[in-house]
């Protein structure tokens, strides 16, 4: 009895250190874990330039400069890094500096702008007008200070990207507003054509011509590579369009050049029933089937046929709208030559018409000696009818004064 009760008392000792030798290293740990300090978070590492890599990666002569040298020259490498630490840079994003290109490189140059790195050129910032198969070398040249404009913010080695086409660009602009305000013509090459027109470079800005404004012909292949006189129809910056005509360069030219009484070569476009459509160097006259002879026409059909070239005296003109009346019948030799003989009226256009001219000249001068004799006449009878009334006058108040007496 004794020795179970021993026993069961032994046996419970070991468990309960068992128990407790199983609990403390539970409880140092968690201690230990509350206790232990936080690492702190490591900085992310400051990336490398590209000139960073080459230094490290430079397995050539190291060239190493003396205390002394340093000395006697009075400048060190570290005191150039802090000058360049210490200097101020402003160089941002649509700025326009001034810098010389040092090196040509694949696919642009390299530029000295005077910023920490040099800056970069593309090739297709290089210029606004680039002929095709053009390259850096023959677009700009070398050692030459000039402007350019920054388009970039520095990438990670400093470097920054600039546009001399960007200046060209705007400086266009204001050269196309410039004409625009004077309204003058100007020439133009033609650089394509399309279904609606053709384009041209106009201070090498795309300029587009629609093809109702193309004088005497079609826009066609033939038509790339010519010159042409132009004017605008459209300015808009904000849009960037640009709309030019070369109908009114050259109408507005001519009409200038033009006068009524003039006679001129034309080509019978159309015919209506009123009359016929004559173009007279790239301008549409009308002639009116009034004005194509003495005679009445029956049938113009008869008479003129599109295409037909045929010989006109411009009796009128609107300078402001590019249009002009044209007549056949002042060219008639006889009243109805131009539909028996038309040939003889085209033959003798230039006399006949001098002769019309003269006969006009003196029926104006005829109407206007009428007329003034009619005015001279006016004037005398005035003067006769002052002359009666004052006699009338003075032999009232002689009666007046007489009976007052």
């Amino acid at each position: 009895m004794k020795f179970g009760l021993a026993l069961l008392t032994l046996v419970g000792s070991a468990s309960a250190f068992s128990t407790i030798s199983q609990t403390r290293p539970t409880t140092a740990l968690f201690t230990a874990t509350l206790e232990a300090p936080v690492e702190e978070k490591k900085k992310p590492e400051q990336q490398m330039t590209r000139f960073d890599r080459i230094k490290m990666n430079y397995k050539g002569p190291q060239i190493v400069i003396s205390a002394e040298v340093e000395e006697d020259v009075g400048f060190s490498y570290a005191s150039f890094s802090e000058a360049v630490a210490a200097t101020d840079y402003s160089f941002n994003r649509n700025d326009v500096v001034k810098g010389s290109i040092v090196q040509y490189d694949k696919g642009g140059c390299i530029v000295d702008i005077g910023a920490k790195a040099s800056a970069f050129l593309p090739l297709q910032e290089a210029a606004l007008i680039q002929e095709p198969g053009s390259n850096i070398e023959t677009l700009v040249e070398l050692d030459v200070e000039r402007s350019f404009q920054i388009i970039s913010e520095e990438d990670e080695n400093g470097q920054l990207m600039v546009s001399i086409r960007r200046i060209q660009y705007r400086e266009a602009w204001e050269k196309v507003t410039a004409k625009q305000d004077t309204d003058e013509a100007f020439d133009a090459e033609c650089v394509s054509v399309n279904r609606g027109g053709a384009i041209f470079l106009v201070e090498g800005l795309r300029a587009f011509l629609p093809g109702s404004h193309l004088t005497g012909r079609l826009p066609d292949e033939d038509l790339v590579g010519q010159t042409l006189p132009l004017k605008f129809l459209e300015v808009n910056e904000e849009d960037n369009k640009l709309v030019v005509s070369n109908r009114r360069a050259v109408v507005e030219a001519q009409m200038e050049d033009l006068s009524r009484g003039d006679v001129i070569d034309g080509i019978v476009k159309a015919l209506k029933p009123y009359g016929a459509f004559v173009e007279v160097g790239g301008m549409s006259g009308l002639l009116h089937i009034s004005q194509i002879s003495m005679d009445r026409i029956n049938d113009l059909e008869a008479v003129l046929e599109p295409g037909q070239k045929i010989k006109c005296m411009i009796i009128d003109h609107d300078k402001a709208n590019g249009r002009i009346a044209l007549s056949t019948k002042t060219l008639e030799p006889e009243p109805g030559d131009m539909i028996k003989n038309p040939e003889l009226v085209y033959a003798q256009a230039d006399e006949t018409a001098r002769m019309y001219l003269e006969k006009q000249e003196a029926e104006r001068k005829k109407r206007e000696a009428s007329a003034k004799d009619i005015v001279l006449g006016l004037g005398d009878a005035l003067d006769d009818l002052g002359m009666d009334s004052d006699s009338k006058e003075e032999d009232a108040s002689d009666n007046l004064d007489s009976l007052l007496n």
